[in-house]
């Protein structure tokens, strides 16, 4: 009997990315933001003040949901938008202290996702893990 092909890397990047969205959203619902929301916030904790072009990119999504995503975060307290002082046409979007209050509330619980998923590795092969994972997406960008 011939022997069964290995899944492709492809795939099993893509399945472990769809475990953990799940396993984010199921962290994250009794805060009623979605893993991309968090994301989101996530990247203006580190990055405040982009637009809402580099926003989308960095957190992986298009700018038209990422124009949605910002005015459920606005709304909600979570981010504010103010213009750009290099270019009045632009508004920044910043991380409000609610925000930084709903990541910090969470902390916890998110790094337990990303334990959960490194269960089992030594620290070094964690950041094996961490270092290839980047590598792949620098190959590709």
């Amino acid at each position: 009997m011939p022997e069964k092909p290995s899944p492709s890397l492809l795939y099993l990047v893509k399945r472990a990315e769809l475990v953990v969205r799940a396993r984010l959203e199921e962290v994250l619902k009794p805060a009623g933001v979605t893993a991309l929301q968090y994301t989101a916030l996530t990247v203006l904790e580190v990055h405040d003040g982009l637009t809402a072009a580099q926003l989308a990119r960095d957190s992986f999504v298009t700018a038209q949901s990422m124009a949605d995503m910002v005015r459920t975060l606005e709304g909600r307290g979570y981010v504010a938008r103010h213009p750009n002082p290099a270019n009045r046409r632009e508004l920044l979007i910043t991380l409000t202290p609610a925000g930084g209050e709903l990541l910090s509330a969470y902390a916890e619980a998110v790094r337990g996702v990303e334990d959960r998923m490194t269960a089992g590795l030594t620290t070094t092969q964690a950041d094996q893990l961490r270092e290839a994972l980047d590598h792949a997406w620098r190959q590709l960008k």
